[in-house]
C-alpha cells in the first residue's frame, strides 16, 4: 500500500471540512469516562409507552416491515402522520402523494436540503442551530446564512428586520426551527405569520423543523408554517417520532409537504437509507393516534422536569433562559465570572459531575454563544435532582 505524500489532497470533501466530531459524542464520551450525569446529549433514560414498544414486538413476530417497506413509508403509517396533521392542525394531506417516511428527522432535513438547494443558493436558518443544518447545507453545496436568535428579558427572540435584510436574490430556501432548539423559543402567530408573508413576497421554499411540537409549555402554541396563507405549497414540513415517543433510536421521522414538493425530496431520500425502520413505522402508526391525554401527560410531565433543572440552575448560580419548548434549558455562564462556554462545559464533570453542551458550537458567529450552555431536562426526576444538588458545588 502506497503512502499518501504531504502534499495530497485531503480526504475529507473540502465542503464537510469544518465538521469534525459531534459536540454531542465529545460530550457524551466525557460523561461515560468521568462518571457525569450527562445532560448534554438530548435523548431520554426511559422509553415510551409500553404499548407502544409492545406494538413494535407485535410487528416484529407477525412479520411486518422485517424486509424492505415500501420506499415511501408503510401506509398505516403514513395515514397516521396525515390523520395527525389534520386532527391538530386542520392541515389536509394525501398519504400516498403528500407524506413521506424518513430515517428521522436527520434525514429528513438532509433530503430536503439535497434535493431543493443547488451550489451557490443561499439558506437563510435562525442561529444558534442544530448542528446538523450546517452540514446538510454544506453537502448541499448552498450557502448558510444564519441570523441570529438574541437574548431579550429571559427569553431568546427573532429580530423580524434581520430576517427580512438576510434575504437575497440568490435566497432560495429558510430552514425554520420551531419549537427552537436549543434556545426553547417558540415562535409566535405573529412572527410566523410575517415569515409567511415574507416567503411569499420573494418566493422561497420554507423547511420546517417541527420536531418538539408537542413540548410546548406555559400556554405557548405550536403552529405549523403550513398553515399559513400561501404556504402550503411552498412548506416542507418535517416531524418525529423519537422526541414526541420517547424511542430516539427507532429513528422514524416524517415529511409532509405538497406533491411536487414531496417528489423532490423522495427523490433524494431514495438514496440516502432507502427504507429504514420497517417494524418500528408499524408501531409509530399506532402512537399517533393515542389519545390526547396521552400528549397532555406527557407535556405536563416534561413541564415539571424543566420547572426543576431549570429552578435548580439558577440556584447553581447560572443565569437561565426558560424554554417555551423543546426539553432544553440554555444558561448563561456569565454570573459565574465566566464566558468561555466550551471550556466551562469540559471542566463541568470534574467541577459538579454533570455535562452539558456549549451553545457556541451551534453559531456560525461564534462569539454570539459563547457564554451560553445547554442542559437537556428529559431525564428521570432522580437524575435531574441528583444532577441540581450536584451543581450547587459551582455556586460554591
Amino acid at each position: 500500500m502506497t503512502s499518501m505524500s504531504s502534499s495530497a489532497r485531503p480526504l475529507l470533501n473540502r465542503r464537510l471540512a469544518e465538521f469534525g466530531t459531534t459536540i454531542f459524542a465529545e460530550m457524551s464520551a466525557l460523561a461515560a469516562t468521568t462518571g457525569a450525569i450527562n445532560l448534554g446529549q438530548g435523548f431520554p433514560d426511559t422509553d415510551g409507552p409500553e404499548e407502544i414498544r409492545e406494538a413494535a414486538v407485535r410487528a416484529l413476530r407477525d412479520g411486518r416491515g422485517n424486509q424492505y417497506p415500501p420506499g415511501p413509508g408503510v401506509p398505516e403509517l403514513r395515514t397516521a402522520v396525515a390523520d395527525h396533521q389534520r386532527r391538530r392542525y386542520g392541515l389536509s394531506y394525501d398519504p400516498d402523494t403528500e407524506v413521506l417516511v424518513t430515517a428521522g428527522a436527520t434525514e429528513a432535513i438532509a433530503a430536503a436540503l439535497l434535493a431543493l438547494v443547488e451550489p451557490g443558493d443561499e439558506v437563510v436558518a435562525l442561529e444558534p442551530y442544530y448542528d446538523s443544518y450546517a452540514a446538510c447545507i454544506a453537502m448541499a453545496g448552498g450557502t448558510r446564512v444564519p441570523v441570529t436568535l438574541r437574548p431579550h428579558e429571559d427569553t431568546f427572540r427573532l429580530d423580524l428586520d434581520e430576517l427580512r435584510d438576510a434575504v437575497t436574490d440568490r435566497t432560495r430556501l429558510l430552514l425554520l426551527n420551531t419549537p427552537h432548539n436549543p434556545t426553547g423559543t417558540v415562535l409566535t402567530r405573529g412572527e410566523l405569520a410575517a415569515i409567511a408573508e415574507l416567503a411569499v413576497e420573494r418566493d422561497l421554499l420554507v423547511v420546517t423543523d417541527e420536531v418538539y411540537e408537542h413540548l410546548v409549555f406555559d400556554g405557548a402554541e405550536h403552529i405549523p408554517l403550513a398553515t399559513f396563507p400561501g404556504m402550503r405549497e411552498r412548506t416542507v414540513s418535517i416531524g418525529s417520532a423519537g422526541k414526541t415517543f420517547s424511542f430516539t433510536g427507532w429513528k422514524v421521522g416524517w415529511v409532509t409537504a405538497a406533491p411536487a414538493l414531496l417528489t423532490a425530496v423522495r427523490s433524494a431520500k431514495q438514496y440516502l437509507t432507502y427504507v429504514s425502520a420497517g417494524p418500528f413505522q408499524y408501531a409509530v402508526a399506532e402512537a399517533l393516534a393515542l389519545p390526547d391525554a396521552y400528549f397532555a401527560a406527557y407535556r405536563e410531565d416534561m413541564e415539571a422536569k424543566r420547572n426543576l433543572l431549570a429552578t435548580g440552575l439558577a440556584e447553581a448560580g447560572l443565569g437561565v433562559y426558560r424554554p417555551a419548548g423543546t426539553y432544553f434549558v440554555t444558561t448563561d455562564i456569565r454570573p459565574l465570572g465566566e464566558s468561555d462556554g466550551i471550556a466551562f462545559c469540559r471542566s463541568l464533570p470534574k467541577r459538579a459531575g454533570v455535562v452539558a453542551v456549549p451553545n457556541a458550537v451551534f453559531y456560525d458567529h461564534r462569539e454570539a454563544g459563547a457564554p451560553f450552555v445547554r442542559f437537556a431536562f428529559c431525564k428521570r426526576i432522580p437524575v435531574l435532582q441528583e444532577a441540581v444538588q450536584r451543581l450547587k458545588a459551582l455556586a460554591g
